[in-house]
């Protein structure tokens, strides 16, 4: 995967798009933390080599986003963000490869999501606010991030597994909604 430099220069954006790119700056920021939990307890080199490859791509979108966000614009709440990234790929790494695949899988289908939503309301609302490809560039990253992990998932979820995902989806939900205002 090669790590493309985004341009970015800091937002004059409405205060819905600020609130949206310090949810961003927050997920990039977790997600960062993510892979550097993931690498701080898995000695397994196959899963070592997937954090790391990911790690490059989600801290060139990290640089990105605070290129847009002045400081004082970002979420104030940066170290739980961090703790809990990293929490988020601790723990899985701690059990199995398949628990870590399932829980990027689960990440990148919100990270998805949420980005597809931003985009469509800047093409209605902003056709030619730059800030879109910007977001289209990271959201095509995130898409492979995803295809990859799933990809890696064998199939069968246990119990325990399905209940982890659950919580990560409602974790990240959560997130962006604290993000968007703190």
């Amino acid at each position: 995967m090669t790590v493309t430099k985004l341009s970015a220069k800091p937002c004059s954006c409405p205060r819905w798009l600020t609130a949206e790119l310090r949810s961003n700056h927050a997920g990039e920021l977790g997600a960062v933390m993510i892979y550097r939990g993931i690498l701080a307890v898995s000695t397994d080199p196959v899963l070592r080599a997937f954090a790391e490859e990911h790690l490059a791509t989600e801290q060139q979108h990290l640089q990105t986003m605070e290129s847009l966000l002045s400081p004082q614009k970002r979420s104030r709440l940066q170290w739980p963000w961090s703790v809990a990234g990293w929490v988020i790929g601790a723990m899985p790494a701690l059990i199995s490869n398949q628990w870590v695949y399932a829980t990027i899988q689960t990440v990148e289908t919100f990270v998805d999501a949420h980005y597809r939503q931003q985009i469509a309301r800047l093409q209605t609302e902003r056709p030619t606010n730059p800030i879109t490809a910007i977001l289209e560039h990271c959201r095509a990253d995130e898409v492979m991030h995803l295809q990859d992990a799933a990809g890696r998932v064998d199939g069968h979820l246990s119990l325990a597994l399905s209940i982890w995902l659950k919580a990560v989806d409602l974790g990240s939900r959560s997130a962006v909604a604290v993000a968007r205002r703190f």
